[in-house]
């Protein structure tokens, strides 16, 4: 008998994760669909983003856009409900910590359909992230846990989480990062249009809340990138979030030292990303995405819910303050990467869906 798997998406992020099991998907011919609550972006926007990645596009898009928390995971739980009423599947499939990933789940939920949580078990441990409140409760109403790593299902276990429900899989970004990778290679070269050449430049992203929105954190950090372009004498790339450059224009910040550049698609990103001397970041994503690469990151943050990436040295926290940021960058600028991905072989998308067909029995 054949049953029904949804998709439940909504930023970029959670496409690129998602990329792999949808992929899968279209390779064993499943019944699926993918839902785009539009979290991020307007489907518009993110239509083209679906054709880049040369992945189906969308069967619903609920174009939900910005808001609160709250005003946001609601409207984003009502366009759900319908949409799973009217399908009927047998799981819904949601990836990582977003107020798409909640509410898809609890929607899902309460209408006694099973769900799938993708990349489950992360914990930074610091509740006033509201990624974190995502990550924990999606866990705890969740059938299936497809935790990367070990150390994840630890923090599943510890939770008191079934030990049936959880498949370590590895994490769909390794799987993600080289099936781009080659899309990329067909179709970008985006150090020949900057006129950047291989390990001679530094890539910075920023974009959380709890840096960007904090005039003390976000003036740290651009004061810690200009130590860097004057300490070494490298351009330092930062592809700019819509929201990091309103709020420095607030703020009335400095860019001394910076070549800033405007926001980039994913496949000149990961391009960027595989050819950087260092990464500066504060996106778990793009810890992940690194250390698969074999490039050194510095994470703009006091924490993170990517502890493997500390433990092989792939990785170093560094916060805010501009000298810490400096010091950590000379530290990660000399070190080896001869580091050991911890993150899997690239093949956790076809782990999941060969998990789901043995349980649900697709």
């Amino acid at each position: 008998m054949v049953r029904m798997i949804a998709i439940v998406l909504g930023t970029r992020p959670e496409i690129i994760k998602m990329s792999p099991v949808i992929r899968e998907c279209e390779k064993k011919g499943l019944d699926y669909f993918i839902l785009h609550t539009g979290q991020h972006y307007s489907y518009e926007m993110d239509r083209i983003f679906f054709e880049e990645l040369e992945l189906p596009q969308p069967k619903y898009n609920l174009d939900v856009g910005s808001g609160t928390h709250a005003e946001q995971t609601g409207r984003i739980m009502i366009g759900v409900e319908k949409v799973l009423i009217k399908e009927k599947p047998d799981v819904v499939l949601v990836q990582g910590d977003t107020n798409t990933v909640l509410a898809g789940a609890l929607a899902a939920t309460k209408l006694h359909i099973k769900v799938g949580h993708v990349e489950a078990g992360l914990r930074s441990h610091d509740r006033r992230m509201p990624e974190e409140i995502n990550r924990v409760l999606t866990d705890h109403i969740s059938d299936y846990l497809f935790a990367p790593t070990e150390k994840a299902k630890q923090n599943l276990l510890r939770e008191g989480i079934d030990e049936n429900k959880i498949f370590v899989t590895g994490n769909t970004i390794v799987d993600a990062v080289y099936q781009n990778l080659e899309i990329a290679k067909r179709k970008v070269n985006v150090l020949e249009d900057l006129g950047l050449k291989p390990k001679e430049y530094f890539l910075v992203t920023a974009h959380r809340q709890e840096n960007v929105d904090v005039k003390e954190r976000l003036k740290g950090i651009l004061k810690g990138l200009k130590l860097i372009y004057e300490e070494f004498s490298m351009p330092v790339v930062f592809p700019i979030h819509p929201r990091t450059q309103k709020r420095i224009k607030e703020f009335g910040l400095s860019l001394d030292g910076i070549k800033v550049i405007n926001p980039l698609g994913f496949l000149e990103f990961l391009q960027l990303e595989a050819n950087a001397k260092l990464v500066l970041t504060d996106s778990g994503g793009v810890q992940e995405e690194t250390c698969i690469l074999g490039v050194p990151c510095v994470t703009l943050r006091d924490n993170t819910e990517r502890p493997e990436t500390l433990e092989v040295g792939s990785n170093i926290l560094a916060g805010t303050k501009p000298e810490k940021i400096l010091e950590s960058v000379k530290t990660m600028f000399s070190r080896e990467n001869s580091w050991k991905n911890p993150f899997g072989d690239g093949k956790a998308g076809e782990r999941i869906i060969k998990t789901l067909c043995q349980v649900i029995c697709i």
